[in-house]
């Protein structure tokens, strides 16, 4: 597989999975209608991990540009690979959600709430203040990134490890998602990565659906500056820390 695809698959499969626990929690007539906010962030940093577990031995599972430039600005990831990565995982982005518009499309028809099908897609702040909206998605991007600079370097010993339990190193990333979720998303829904919410946007945009009102636009683009710029500062603050 090469890097391109592991980053769009695992993308993918974050979205499907993370949109999807959203959509089965807000729409209508689902099996996990009015779960709670418990259940999606438990099921976004799961869903974390399962991107990270298909894509990490290919391309390194960074899943987000935010990731992908921050690594850049600190020197562990290549600029010129920047490009590929980011369309890679916008095209995966848009995927997933494309297939959670697909497998609740019933759903969909029987949900009278604009604001609960776009946020299936996308991010929008509890109380819309964009100073305060951007420095949430700055804070939670920063936390993101500066500990996945701490993370990336653990290495399970022996390299021969039974049962494939190499793939455990994906859980640090998916437990620190868990947490910022838990901890820091009651503002804004923690976008803390442009793909995960501009990819799925445009799929509410450009599919039918009804009674889906407004893309919302204006927002759009706190959850894609919001955490390049956290993305940014965390890469600086870690090169002057090491």
């Amino acid at each position: 597989m090469s890097p391109f695809i592991a980053e769009l698959i695992g993308t993918m499969l974050l979205i499907l999975l993370g949109d999807g626990v959203v959509a089965n929690v807000l729409l209508n007539d689902t099996k996990g209608n009015n779960s709670g906010w418990m259940v999606i962030t438990t099921a976004w940093g799961l869903a974390v991990f399962v991107g990270v577990v298909v894509a990490g031995p290919y391309s390194g599972a960074h899943l987000n540009p935010a990731v992908t430039i921050g690594l850049a600005i600190a020197g562990k990831f290549a600029w010129g690979s920047v490009p590929s990565y980011i369309l890679a995982q916008m095209l995966g982005a848009f995927l997933g959600a494309f297939l959670v518009w697909i497998m609740y499309y019933d759903h969909f028809k029987r949900t009278n709430k604009p604001d609960a099908i776009l946020a299936i897609f996308c991010t929008g702040p509890a109380i819309r203040n964009y100073i305060s909206n951007i420095a949430s998605e700055i804070i939670g991007a920063f936390v993101l990134i500066f500990t996945v600079f701490y993370i990336s370097g653990a290495q399970i010993t022996p390299s021969k490890t039974p049962i494939g339990l190499g793939s455990v190193g994906a859980l640090p990333v998916a437990l620190l998602v868990w947490v910022i979720g838990l901890s820091l998303g009651g503002t804004t829904g923690y976008a803390i990565n442009p793909a995960r919410d501009l990819g799925p946007r445009i799929v509410h945009f450009l599919f039918p659906i009804k009674n889906k009102g407004t893309s919302d636009w204006q927002y759009a683009w706190i959850p894609v500056l919001g955490p390049i710029a956290g993305g940014a500062i965390a890469a600086i603050v870690y090169l002057q820390l090491k």
